[in-house]
């Protein structure tokens, strides 16, 4: 039996029987208000290339009433299991499929999602199909290479909203019939249907004209700051279809901010869903801006690639993403007027250590995995996906040149519109373009796992002269249980050279302080450095050309460890502070003189992301990577530190912001603790201050955290707040209250009833999961083994997946939970899906411990 799962080869034989030409998709909406099922009628006429042969079509339903193929009723019972409906005696040449069934709502953020609206009492839907769920809502054939055209005709309430990949039409009698889309992949068609708010604009230029629309439900209409998103989707537009020399692919654009959405946005044609998260209720800081911008920016970058020119199967998911990745934050930094001119520092802060994080975990992988089914790509959604591949990609920018890669980009998008492509076809178009082989670099790049360490070897004489420089690259072995080789790579880096300036006191590059070369294999001479003063600090991989890790000479660590604050630009210094974290993370720099090199140089850094990070990374480190004896003392230290911060950070500040809430996620004397209270009830105010909604259910959740709040305290915060988000905050906050009582009332929730939805179950696990509450949560530690892989086999992927993750007993770091991880692991036969995530969280466990370690040692 398949179950749900769909093997490549299945694909490919699929893909080689069949040609898909249109679908007509016929959906009764009309009770949507009350939920349950719906009506879903499909005719799909496609080509077969075999009289005779037999093959599949996919669908997910409670019931299927009929299943007529070339006008010949066949019996669902006969034909429908699992996720299937057989299709037996096919002809050659043109075939006709139609499949009426009831499909269901669903609360999981996959397929047909219904969400109800505290604020208004009405529902409001959204469709998510990646990777295999518009099988959910009508039957098709699910795989990316049968691209077909598709016509929707929707029913839905009266005085409802219907929007959909083509301009949303006039309904006649409250039913909606949408001209046929162009041909495009089942996993990017899409359906939002509600009493959705909207605002309504357009892009122009050189004669062009294409619609832009905004949704959010009402009640967040007050907050949809929709000149902002316009402002970026333009320069977007601008700016891609100049670099792509290709007009946008779609007749119109709409962007609906959707609720409880699992992902950060998604590339439905001409009809992106975004989390509505990004409608900020609350002040926020410019980082939030600019990471929208960039999910605004990443979502219309796949209108080319992704939906315009579509990978042939999912194993090329990591171009995909990594290209979209890549363009947004080109653009965030390159397009003229845009207000993020620094989004490789962010890129360097915030993708790169998620991308070094992943690809040093037992599951790591190539970039271009092998995908063998949907199950594999399922948990594929990573950061050497995102991440490691859009670092990749600005490496291989690097070393073609950018002029080189965009016209090969160019011809790509011309050479394939509409059409399916592999790997190859891109660095084809790129080699053409610029004259460089690729297929060493794809080999060692994209073929293998793992990353390299650049070092610096210096020799200097008696003078200081630099006498001799190379970069010495390693490739350490990959963890436990990896497979392949370690790989020495070629990068193309930047080396620059850095010296103070007494008159500003800033550490700043020299006007012939960088230079760009190739290194390879194990040595590479820098001769242009012999003769050269050796400068204050020498950074390789300036410019964060390259994905490696990086170390810093003893005389620049010196420097740096002193005065990592006083970098002019702020991409050297998020690569110094990337590269402090890299060290604590392997063990090489204790916690302790980490809190200590971030105490030092955290109130120079004016980047409020890379301020927002290492608040987060510091955090984890105290609570996980710390010697345990030592915690207390060093939370102690970082609390004070974030209490004198807010105090002394300019009113109305993004940093006071950042501050605040940095204090409120560890505020633990009294004495801070009855700050936050006063300022929640006013009598006593921060100048500047501003204590909203969502700061507001910050300082809640601690106080409940701490026990100082409970029912009744989080209810009254619940009834200034009657919104879904409001509900979301109280359940972590009762989550969070640290008692017997919270804990077994919260897993019950999650564990023994599968009815949350997805944001509340998210919400959940958020609150339950508390690092000051580690003896109360150690009995669960055993209860997760015992019930996560009944919970994977029962629930959806998403779902299974936000458990699987979020209730192992990572916070409990200890050689006991790496041993029951090795007997579950080895007795319970998990799926390859879920064995991959609970060796992933069994990774982090053995990682802290190896830090704690270091930290102990480090002690005076």
């Amino acid at each position: 039996m398949p179950g749900t799962n769909l093997t490549r080869e299945e694909a490919q034989q699929r893909a080689k029987l069949l040609t898909v030409d249109s679908y007509e998709i016929d959906l009764d909406l009309s009770g949507a208000q009350e939920g349950g099922t719906y009506r879903s009628v499909t005719t799909v006429r496609f080509d077969v290339a075999e009289d005779g042969a037999a093959s599949f079509v996919d669908l997910v339903a409670p019931a299927v009433h009929e299943v007529t193929l070339n006008g010949d009723a066949l019996d669902p019972a006969e034909v429908f299991e699992d996720s299937r409906i057989a299709l037996p005696g096919l002809l050659r040449g043109r075939n006709v499929l139609r499949v009426v069934a009831d499909c269901a709502y669903t609360n999981t953020g996959e397929g047909l999602h219904r969400f109800v609206d505290p604020v208004d009492d009405q529902a409001y839907l959204y469709t998510q199909f990646e990777v295999p769920d518009a099988r959910r809502v009508f039957a098709n054939f699910e795989q990316p290479d049968l691209k077909a055209t598709f016509q929707f005709t929707v029913k839905a309430p009266e005085g409802w909203t219907v929007v959909s990949n083509s301009p949303t039409p006039e309904p006649q009698d409250d039913v909606w019939v949408f001209e046929p889309t162009p041909r495009i992949s089942t996993y990017i068609t899409a359906l939002i249907v509600g009493p959705y708010h909207s605002v309504h604009g357009v892009y122009e230029k050189n004669g062009q004209s294409v619609p832009l629309g905004i949704y959010c439900r009402p009640s967040l209409a007050e907050f949809l700051d929709a000149d902002a998103i316009f402002e970026v989707t333009r320069q977007g537009f601008d700016w891609f279809q100049e670099k792509f020399d290709y007009a946008y692919p779609f007749e119109k654009y709409d962007q609906l901010f959707v609720p409880e959405f699992n992902a950060g946005a998604m590339e439905n044609a001409g009809a992106v869903t975004i989390r509505d998260q990004y409608v900020f209720r609350s002040k926020v800081t410019d980082a939030a801006y600019e990471v929208r911008a960039e999910t605004i920016l990443h979502e219309l970058a796949h209108m080319w690639f992704g939906d315009l020119v579509t990978m042939e199967w999912w194993n090329d998911l990591w171009l995909n993403e990594s290209f979209a990745t890549y363009t947004s934050i080109a653009c965030q930094a390159y397009a003229p007027g845009s207000r993020w001119p620094h989004s490789w520092t962010t890129f360097a802060n915030s993708m790169k250590t998620w991308a070094y994080r992943q690809d040093q975990l037992p599951s790591t992988h190539p970039i271009m995995a092998e995908i063998r089914d949907l199950d594999d790509v399922l948990v594929n959604f990573d950061g050497i996906t995102y991440a490691k591949g859009a670092s990749v990609l600005k490496q291989l920018v690097a070393y073609v040149g950018m002029d080189e890669f965009f016209r090969g980009v160019q011809a790509y998008f011309k050479r394939h519109a509409y059409g399916n492509t592999r790997l190859s076809d891109l660095l084809g178009a790129l080699e053409e373009t610029s004259g460089r082989d690729l297929k060493t670099w794809s080999k060692k790049w994209l073929e293998t796992a793992g990353i390299n360490i650049l070092r610096p070897e210096i020799e200097t004489d008696a003078q200081g002269v630099i006498t001799s420089f190379a970069i010495r690259q390693e490739a350490p072995a990959l963890p436990a249980g990896a497979k392949g080789e370690p790989t020495l790579r070629p990068h193309r880096i930047a080396v620059g050279l850095y010296d103070l300036d007494e008159a500003s006191g800033k550490l700043v590059r020299a006007a012939d302080g960088r230079i760009e070369l190739d290194v390879d294999g194990e040595l590479t001479a820098v001769p242009q450095l012999a003769g050269r003063p050796r400068p204050a600090v020498i950074l390789l991989n300036d410019d964060d050309l390259s994905y490696a890790k990086v170390r810093l000479d003893e005389g620049s660590l010196a420097v740096v460890t002193e005065r990592l604050g006083d970098f002019e630009s702020s991409l050297p210094r998020a690569l110094c502070w990337a590269s402090a974290w890299d060290m604590t993370r392997d063990g090489e720099l204790a916690t302790r003189d980490y809190l200590s090199l971030v105490l030092s140089g955290i109130g120079k850094e004016s980047d409020i992301g890379v301020v927002q990070s290492l608040h987060r990374q510091v955090k984890l480190a105290v609570d996980l990577y710390a010697d345990p004896t030592a915690r207390e003392a060093l939370l102690t230290r970082w609390t004070d530190a974030t209490l004198a911060h807010l105090r002394a950070a300019d009113a109305g500040s993004d940093h006071q912001l950042a501050w605040a809430r940095a204090f409120a996620a560890t505020a633990r004397t009294p004495e801070q603790l009855d700050l936050l209270e006063a300022l929640l009830d006013g009598s006593h105010t921060i100048e500047g201050l501003v204590v909203d909604t969502e700061l507001r259910w910050a300082f809640v959740e601690r106080l409940a955290a701490v026990g100082r709040f409970d029912e009744a305290e989080i209810a009254g915060e619940y009834e200034r707040d009657k919104t879904a988000a409001g509900e979301r905050h109280a359940d972590t906050a009762r989550a969070a209250r640290p008692t017997e009582e919270a804990k077994a009332e919260a897993w019950a929730s999650v564990v023994e009833s599968d009815k949350l939805p997805n944001a509340v179950q998210e919400a959940v696990i958020a609150g339950f999961v508390q690092t000051d509450q580690r003896e109360l949560l150690a009995p669960y530690a055993d209860r997760y083994f015992e019930v996560v892989k009944d919970i994977w086999g029962a629930r959806s992927h998403e779902m299974a997946q936000q458990i699987a993750v979020g209730l192992y007993p990572s916070i409990q770091v200890s050689e006991d939970i790496l041993r029951r991880t090795d007997e579950w692991l080895a007795s319970a036969e998990p799926s390859a899906a879920l064995r991959r995530l609970v060796s992933e969280s069994r990774a982090g466990v053995e990682r802290a411990l190896k830090a704690q370690a270091a930290d102990v040692a480090a002690q005076p």
